[in-house]
């Protein structure tokens, strides 16, 4: 009773951490690049395979986790979810004890985790799987039910049939959210998000940082971490002829009081000059945005028919906005940056529309211009 309900715990986490990536492959290999930069593994030349790696990890944890429900080549399941357990716990430690990468996505945008919360949450998956391969070792011993040899009875067949549909909805739901956008969207981006309110949420509760200063003592070698209101308070810090010396480089801005939290706060975008521009878009009655987060790798023939479809939109505040000035040639370029964009674009390009600040549609731009 106690291994059963175990079991079952164990996998409906992997199935729902599956899950929940699977539904937005594109926003998990996001994730996968940043493991890739130069600032984590510098190994920026598996960046144009993070798609694949997302598939391959995404596809592991849905049907090792749906085998290990229905009880399935349990040795083998237990082995490989071991493993996989051990390669999570080795990145989100990486992540949590280097703080390179805030957000491991393994809850995708449904469920946000910090480092070493993630990295607890996967010590404790890995100590089920181990007590689990303890209780069920006696079972390991008999003659695998499903092996070639052995006819299949009725209920493994039905296992088997189970995970054969199981595994088609699954193809659909990211092949889905791969080719236009995620069935089920977790993301502050969503339709229906009202992008000038959230504004104003976070206007009235911003959070609050401090940065603390590394100084660095030139007679006595000693190192000392203080808040910047400390810093200005006492003068030995920064007086003429004082010992104390700012190290560059090594100061941290510290989060000190919580605020509204929302990703809309990324939402920020200039004009090539540097005026911004997001108040006069979220107030516009109408506003067609196209994103680009690689203006570079979308074709030329893409552009024009994207930009001679929203310029066909009468009455409509019109801007393409990517990481380059010059990306648009009939249309308003604005700039914001690249990583925000892919909060909101899952597509390169990529179109938003508002109305009153309000998202009413957002499809790729290839979808859009059908």
């Amino acid at each position: 009773m106690i291994k059963g309900l175990l079991r079952c715990i164990v996998a409906v986490i992997f199935i729902l951490s599956g899950f929940v990536k699977s539904v937005d492959l594109v926003g998990f290999s996001f994730k996968m690049e940043e493991y890739f930069s130069p600032v984590v593994f510098n190994m920026p030349f598996l960046e144009k395979f993070a798609l694949l790696f997302s598939v391959i990890v995404v596809v592991l944890e849905l049907f090792l986790g749906f085998m290990l429900l229905l009880k399935l080549k349990l040795k083998f399941t237990l082995s490989a979810l071991v493993a996989l357990c051990i390669f999570f716990g080795f990145l989100t430690f990486y992540s949590a004890y280097y703080n390179v990468v805030t957000d491991c996505g393994c809850f995708g945008d449904a469920i946000k985790f910090t480092p070493w919360q993630s990295f607890i949450k996967d010590i404790v998956l890995l100590a089920g799987l181990l007590l689990l391969f303890v209780l069920y070792r006696k079972e390991f011993k008999k003659k695998d039910e499903y092996s070639s040899s052995t006819p299949k009875d009725t209920s493994s067949k039905f296992k088997y049939a189970v995970l054969g549909v199981f595994s088609l909805v699954m193809i659909y739901i990211m092949a889905q959210g791969i080719m236009h956008e995620p069935i089920i969207d977790f993301r502050d981006y969503k339709i229906g998000t009202d992008i000038k309110a959230e504004k104003e949420k976070i206007n009235k509760n911003p959070s609050e940082y401090k940065t603390f200063y590394s100084l660095k003592n030139q007679k006595t070698g000693q190192v000392l971490k203080v808040n910047q209101d400390d810093y200005i308070k006492e003068t030995k810090y920064w007086a003429e002829g004082s010992p104390w010396k700012i190290e560059e480089g090594k100061n941290e801005s510290v989060l000190v009081k919580e605020g509204y939290k929302s990703e809309i706060v990324k939402f920020k975008i200039e004009d090539p000059t540097g005026l911004e521009l997001t108040d006069e878009i979220i107030k516009a009655p109408k506003s067609i945005l196209v994103f680009s987060y690689h203006p570079k790798e979308v074709p030329a023939e893409m552009l024009k028919e994207i930009e001679a479809k929203v310029n066909a939109q009468k009455g409509a505040l019109i801007y393409g906005v990517s990481t380059d000035q010059n990306t648009f040639k009939t249309i308003k370029n604005a700039m914001m940056d690249g990583t925000a964009i892919k909060t909101i674009a899952r597509s390169n390009p990529f179109v938003l529309i508002l109305e009153n600040g309000k998202i009413v549609d957002k499809q790729p731009a290839k979808d859009f211009v059908r």
